[in-house]
C-alpha cells in the first residue's frame, strides 16, 4: 500500500533512522553545499568541492547522495519544510479553513514563487531519472496534497492525473522559458494557472 493509499502524508526529507555519525555527516554536507550554492551558485556543487568543504571523505559524500543531482534534491528538500509546514498548518488559502479550490489555486501560486526563486537549484533536481525526480523529494508529498484537495471537489475523475497535469507546468524548465525567454510576468502565469484550475475543477470550483 502506498502513502497516498494509506492516507499518510509523505514527510519532505524523512528517512529511515540513522547513526548519530550518519546524522552528523549529512548535517555538515548539507551546510558546506548551502554554503558553496550561496557564494558561487550550482556551479560550485561539486561533490569533491563539497566533500572539501565539509572536511569529509568524497565516498562519504558519494554514498548518501549519489551524484550532484541527489544533493541538489536534498538541498531542496531542506528548504521544502517549511513550504510544508505552511500548506499543512498555515494560515489559509494556503492553509486549512479556505475552500478546496481556493486551496489548490494558493498552492500553486507559491509553487511558482518558489521555483522562481530556486531556478537553478531546482533544474539541476530536474535532471534526475524519472523513478528519482518524481518518487523522491519534493514531488510525492506535493502531487499527493493536490490528490488529496482535488478529491474534495473533483471527486469523480481521475484525480491522480490531474494532480500531475497542474504540477506539469510548474516545472524548472518550462517557467525559466516562459520568464526569461519569453518575457512573461509571474502575474501572467498565475492568471494562467487559474484558467487552467478553473478548467480543470469545472462545476467542482
Amino acid at each position: 500500500m502506498t502513502r497516498s493509499q494509506a492516507g499518510e502524508l509523505p514527510v519532505v526529507g524523512q528517512r529511515p533512522a540513522e547513526r548519530a555519525d550518519a546524522v552528523r555527516n549529512r548535517r555538515k554536507i548539507l551546510r558546506a553545499a548551502a554554503r558553496l550554492l550561496a557564494d558561487g551558485g550550482v556551479e560550485r556543487l561539486s561533490l569533491d568541492d563539497v566533500a572539501a568543504a565539509a572536511e569529509v571523505g568524497v565516498g562519504t559524500v558519494y554514498r548518501r547522495f549519489r551524484d550532484r543531482t541527489g544533493l541538489a534534491i536534498a538541498l531542496l528538500d531542506e528548504r521544502e519544510k517549511e513550504f510544508q509546514q505552511a500548506f499543512m498548518s498555515g494560515p489559509p488559502p494556503l492553509g486549512p479553513g479556505a475552500p478546496p479550490a481556493d486551496r489548490v489555486r494558493a498552492f500553486l501560486h507559491a509553487l511558482v514563487d518558489r521555483v522562481r526563486d530556486q531556478f537553478e537549484l531546482v533544474l539541476v533536481a530536474e535532471s534526475a531519472e524519472p523513478a528519482i525526480r518524481y518518487g523522491e523529494g519534493a514531488y510525492p508529498f506535493r502531487h499527493f496534497h493536490l490528490v488529496t484537495l482535488l478529491r474534495e471537489t473533483v471527486p469523480d475523475r481521475d484525480v491522480d492525473y490531474l494532480a500531475a497535469a497542474l504540477l506539469a507546468p510548474l516545472s524548472a524548465s518550462l517557467l525559466a522559458h516562459q520568464i526569461r525567454d519569453q518575457g512573461r510576468d509571474v502575474e501572467s502565469i498565475r492568471s494562467g494557472i487559474d484558467d487552467l484550475v478553473e478548467l480543470t475543477l469545472g462545476g467542482g470550483s
